[in-house]
Parts: structure tokens; C-alpha cells; sequence
């Protein structure tokens, strides 16, 4: 007797559909698992086989074939014992074919029969709505993610036996409905802007660059604030859409995080040290799973020690920062990734890191100094579109501990005010920042008066930028004019994001 139901692996951070098909035949008592399984799904075997016991059903003793279909897709993971276990259950009688075959689920079995939570349910239960399978079942701790999917019943339980009384229909719970009324609300950061004592410029910077979603690089000595600045950011960019949330938190369920509330509603910070690799900041392996610069999407990668890293783990954010994506290809697989991530760069500005202090000494070398900035190449600092000095902090700045900069919440309210005109602007092109214009949208949108137009050219030829530059400026000198509520651009706003790429001059 052959019993069907349907499952799903994650590819990636996606859901490929999986036909579990059960047959149960005279012959001696073997149970099998095919259809390129891992480790842990033919260990999923002993699981099952305690789970049903312990859950009051008897085992068949005969010859049992489980498939796992299509056959040339590799199931990982412990997510398939549930469906494992109702498959057979279906295939001794206990549970009508009929039914069964109209569910999807996903759940790993404890030997008591309860049922643990497992990851990649929301990209599963989104993947369900292209499949048109409306019933879902799975794990009571996953049920919150599950039901941010649209079109979907999702039916959470604690345990086989209940699962198999509803498939029955003899207990009938209703569907779990996830409420998102929260979604979109800004929550407080523990880092303020107020905490910042002097460095007036850099934190115009740092507005300019929320405001437009903007790369930046900061260079200076240590001390200097850098990283403290690169901490409050995200307290000062807008809240997170519906959208966006859910499209964050389906890649952290892929790699098996789980969040109360079923949501990822403030945006990411990403900080890996300097000693990444290439692939922990691009994902990959032999089944590609995202990296750092997937896991910031939607939020802000900092990446201190900017030079320190390796050449390759940096060169590998040329895609990311060009195309809002990223593909990592592998002999066996090929997987793109989302990575539309503001990043944030700190660097010193030499090895010793006190060139242009104040009152320190460097110790470096020409050579040393043109060696230790070479390691980000020309190209990758292109694609940053504004690059900060840093300045080592005057004494009189560091004495001002009683007095209190603006706050964060005053600097965000500006942030905002800027995002909505740039969502209003950009909705036709389905971006929302003036980073993510494209050539189209530049020559539509960011539109100079005569005086800036003037001030653009003189900047250009006398400074020989290049043509991605260019680009850079005006998206740049666009959020300005946002900032101070200007339809055009004008020469100030020009001469303001000129100043924003100093490493090209």
C-alpha cells in the first residue's frame, strides 16, 4: 500500500516541494530511506520507529520503503521524521490516503513522540503558496513564523498523536493566525548619537548615509570614534517594512534562527572580525548557505579593520554592493543570495594608524603607508559612495562629558522624512533608497540647477573622477537636497557630496 505526502528541503535560502511516498510489502522487516538523503535523515529511521511506539501505534513488521522525491535533490536535517512517521501511519491504514496527500509537514520527532522545532518553516510555507498546498503542519514552537506566509493554514501541535487525531478529523483546531501589528514600529537602541562628544561632520555624514542608504567608509586613528558612530547607525534608519522583515527573517530560518514572535523586526548589525574568510562573508560550502553579507540584508554590515581583511574576502563585495545580490556557485549547486546591506566601513589611515594626528607621531614609512592602503583596491572603493576623515578628538571635545549632542531620535525623524519623499519618488522603480537608483533613475531624478551643474563639472575635471563616481555624487548630493526638503539639487548639495569621496582625490 502506497501512501503520499508532501514535505520540503531548503535550497538556499528557498523550498523545493518533496514527495514523501510510503510502501509497505510482505518481506522481511527493513526499513529504508532513498532519494539522496543525508546523515541525519537516515537516522530519522530509529526516530520514527520510538515516535510511533511511544505515541500508542503498533510497527509494522514487514518490508518498509520510504522515497523521497525528486530523487536528485539532497534532503538534509530532522524535518522530515514527521511526514516519515504519517506516511507510514497512512500506509498500515491508521490515517486515510485521501487526507493525507493534501497536507504538507515538517517536524522532528522525539522519542516520546513530541515534536521539536526545525528550521527553514517560513521559506517553506512561503514556497507553499506557488505549490497551491494550503494545509500546513508544523512544530507549536515554529507556528509564529509559519503563519507569516499569506494563503496558508498552518496548524501547529506538540506531539504525533494529536497530528494524527486532526488529519482524522477528530479534534479540529483552526488555522493559527499570526498578528503583524508590530511590524513597522521603531525600537530603541541602546547606542545614542547623544553619547558622541564633538565630530559634528562625521555625524553629518553619518545622517547623510542613513538618509540614502548610502556605503561609507570612515578612516582615522584610533580612538578617534569611529566604531561608535558605526554602533548608532542603525538606531537612526527607518523602521522596518512587512516586506522586509519577512525577507529577513527567511534567511536567518534557513540556517535554523528562530525569533519571538515569529519576526526579525529591528534591522540587522553585522560586525564579523577581520579575520573572516571569503566564503563566511560571501556564504557557500558544498550546499550554499549565506554569509555576512546575506545575513545584514536590509540592515548594516560594519566591517572594522577595514584593510586587515583578507584581499579576497573584500573583493568578493563588488557584486553585493553593485547588485543588491550575490551568487555563489559550486560544482553541485548554484544559489543566489539577497544582500541589499548599507555597509560600513573604519579603517586607520597607516599601519601605526597616527598619520594626521593631532598630537601623535608616525612612525610609517611612504611605502609602508601606500602598501597598507592598497589593500582595498580602487575599484572596491568606487562602489563606496562616500568616504569620511575621521579626525583625532581635541582635548576640549573630550572634556564636554557633561554636556549632550543630538540624540538619535532627532537625527531619525530627519532619516524618515527623507526615506518617504525617496519611497514616493522611487515607488514605479519598486526601489526605496536613492543608493539603489540606477542610470534611469538618476537622469530623472536627480536634477541640477544651472550654478550645480557648473560646480559638477569643474569638480570632475579638476579631480578626474570616474564615471561610477559621478553616479555616486549625484545619488549623494540627491539625499542632501531630500534632507533639506529640495525638489533640485543645487551647487551646495554638490560641493557637500564632492567632499564625501576624499580617498579619490
Amino acid at each position: 500500500m502506497i501512501s503520499l505526502i508532501y514535505s520540503a528541503a531548503i535550497n538556499g535560502i528557498d523550498a523545493n516541494l518533496i514527495e514523501i511516498e510510503t510502501y509497505i510489502s510482505s518481506g522481511m522487516p527493513v526499513f529504508s530511506i532513498v532519494g539522496l538523503p543525508d546523515a541525519a535523515v537516515k537516522e530519522s529511521r530509529d526516530r520514527v520507529v520510538a515516535a510511533l511506539k511511544n505515541s500508542g501505534f503498533d510497527f509494522p513488521s514487514k518490508k518498509i520503503t520510504v522515497n523521497l522525491a525528486p530523487a536528485d535533490i539532497k534532503k538534509e536535517g530532522g524535518a522530515f521524521d514527521l511526514p516519515i512517521a504519517l506516511g507510514i501511519l497512512s500506509s498500515c491504514g491508521k490515517i486515510g490516503k485521501e487526507k493525507l496527500k493534501h497536507f504538507c509537514a515538517a517536524g522532528e520527532l522525539a522519542l516520546d513522540g513530541s515534536i521539536r522545532k526545525v528550521k527553514g518553516v517560513l521559506p517553506i510555507a512561503l514556497g507553499l503558496n506557488k505549490n497551491g498546498i494550503e494545509k500546513f503542519i508544523v512544530p507549536f514552537s515554529n507556528r509564529q513564523e509559519a503563519a507569516v506566509a499569506k494563503n496558508v493554514n498552518v496548524y501547529s501541535f506538540k506531539n504525533l498523536s494529536d497530528v494524527v487525531k486532526f488529519i482524522n478529523g477528530e479534534i479540529m483546531p483552526e488555522p493559527f493566525v499570526y498578528d503583524t501589528g508590530e511590524v513597522g514600529e521603531f525600537f530603541e537602541s541602546e547606542y545614542d548619537f547623544a553619547d558622541i562628544k564633538g565630530q559634528l561632520a562625521v555625524k553629518r555624514a553619518a545622517e547623510i548615509a542613513a538618509a540614502g542608504s548610502h556605503n561609507m567608509i570612515m578612516s582615522g586613528p584610533p580612538g578617534s570614534g569611529k566604531t561608535m558612530i558605526a554602533k548608532r547607525i542603525p538606531g537612526i534608519l527607518p523602521p522596518m517594512s512587512f516586506d522586509e522583515s519577512v525577507e529577513t527573517t527567511k534567511i536567518w530560518s534557513a540556517l535554523g534562527h528562530n525569533f519571538s514572535g515569529g519576526l526579525i523586526k529591528q534591522r540587522t548589525f553585522r560586525n564579523p572580525h577581520h579575520t573572516a574568510s571569503a566564503v563566511a562573508l560571501a556564504g557557500g560550502g558544498n550546499y550554499p548557505r549565506p554569509g555576512e553579507v546575506s545575513l545584514a540584508h536590509n540592515g548594516v554590515l560594519f566591517l572594522d579593520e577595514f584593510a586587515e581583511f583578507r584581499r579576497d574576502a573584500l573583493e568578493i563585495l563588488r557584486q553585493p554592493l553593485e547588485d543588491k545580490c550575490i551568487s555563489v556557485s559550486r560544482a553541485k549547486n548554484s544559489i543566489t543570495f539577497p544582500a541589499s546591506f548599507m555597509l560600513v566601513a573604519a579603517m586607520n589611515p597607516c599601519p601605526c594608524g597616527n598619520l594626521g594626528h593631532r598630537e601623535k607621531q608616525c612612525v610609517c614609512n611612504p611605502y609602508q603607508v601606500q602598501k597598507y592602503r592598497n589593500k582595498i583596491s580602487g575599484p572596491l572603493l568606487d562602489r563606496i559612495d562616500m568616504h569620511i576623515e575621521v579626525p583625532a578628538l581635541k582635548v576640549s571635545e573630550l572634556a564636554q562629558m557633561n554636556s549632550s549632542g543630538e540624540s538619535s531620535s532627532e537625527i531619525r525623524k530627519r532619516v524618515i522624512n527623507a526615506r518617504e519623499k525617496q519611497s514616493f519618488r522611487l515607488k514605479k522603480s519598486k526601489i526605496y533608497a536613492n543608493s539603489q537608483m540606477n542610470v534611469k533613475d538618476i537622469k530623472k531624478f536627480c536634477v541640477l540647477d544651472a550654478k550645480a551643474e557648473e560646480t559638477l563639472k569643474t569638480a570632475i575635471e579638476r579631480l578626474n573622477f570616474s564615471a561610477r563616481a559621478y553616479d555616486r555624487i549625484l545619488k549623494v548630493a540627491r539625499t542632501i537636497a531630500d534632507l533639506e526638503n529640495s525638489e533640485t539639487i543645487k551647487s551646495g548639495h554638490i560641493a557637500e557630496a564632492v567632499q564625501y569621496r576624499s580617498f579619490d582625490r
